[in-house]
């Protein structure tokens, strides 16, 4: 069952590191994107709990429905950085959200931090100077504006992460998901229906393909995979997308690779690794 599980993970990572491809397929505005994303997750998981007579807003749903505005800016911001930078940097920078949840969990939740914990953060951190070392420092510089964003969206979902974290064991995983997108799908209505361009076919495609895949699937793979692995384990193996994501940027979008983006990522990805067993 074990290696069920490790191959569930595994095929979920990789899944979910072609978000990148999908998001620069389409050429909707970001809003427009972020509405299909969180409001069919929400349409869908809410009509599975109408059916089976889960009661909706129950427990501390205020705390739930703030982490959802949360992950509604956050969801902006990851669409920016998708859209604005390589699907590498993005990738990158979005990942260093382990970052701040190891430091808002030692305020917050009350976790205690080692010595080596902290001089893993501080590689982690070097690594992003690295790779912002090599950007203009101006927001009409795509890459730095983009990867601004991913860093903005990793705080955000750092924010959400350590919310839900204390909310969780009273929910079920797709209640979870439900809020997790719920306000998103009211906040990006009103771009969604005046936006221009309005989707067409093949962004309909796209985006309820980016929406349904990567919104609900993959979740059932990881939680298949947390129900026989330990967490550090799963999460570990979750950095796998990282890699999926770098090689279809590489492969079949033909970005570039920089020194300071390897550099700095393989600075990045190595201390969050450690960090997970530290």
């Amino acid at each position: 069952m074990e290696n069920r599980a490790f191959v569930a993970v595994l095929i979920g990572a990789s899944i979910a590191g072609l978000s990148g491809l999908l998001i620069k397929q389409m050429t909707i505005p970001a809003t427009s994107i972020a509405f299909i994303r969180t409001a069919l997750p929400s349409i869908c998981i809410g009509a599975w709990m109408a059916s089976t007579g889960i009661r909706f807003f129950r427990g501390n749903y205020q705390k739930m429905l703030l982490a959802s505005f949360l992950n509604a800016a956050r969801m902006y911001l990851f669409l920016l950085a998708y859209l604005y930078t390589s699907i590498s940097n993005a990738v990158i920078i979005l990942f260093t959200w382990p970052i701040f949840v190891n430091i808002m969990s030692s305020f917050w939740l009350k976790e205690r931090i080692s010595k080596k914990q902290i001089f893993l953060l501080l590689i982690a951190f070097l690594g992003i100077v690295v790779i912002y070392s090599d950007q203009d420092l101006s927001f009409a510089d795509q890459d730095f504006a983009g990867m601004t964003a991913g860093l903005g969206a990793a705080l955000l979902y750092s924010f959400s992460y350590i919310i839900f974290k204390t909310e969780i064991q009273n929910y079920t995983r797709n209640e979870v998901i439900f809020y997790q997108n719920l306000v998103g799908g009211f906040v990006f209505l009103p771009f969604f229906l005046f936006n221009r361009p309005f989707p067409d076919l093949g962004n309909w495609t796209y985006a309820t393909t980016y929406a349904l895949v990567m919104g609900v699937l993959i979740f059932n793979f990881f939680f298949y995979g947390l129900k026989y692995l330990n967490a550090s384990k799963a999460s570990v193996l979750g950095y796998f997308e990282i890699v999926t994501a770098i090689l279809s940027g590489v492969l079949i979008l033909h970005e570039e690779l920089s020194y300071n983006m390897i550099l700095g990522g393989t600075m990045i990805l190595v201390s969050l690794s450690m960090l997970r067993r530290a």
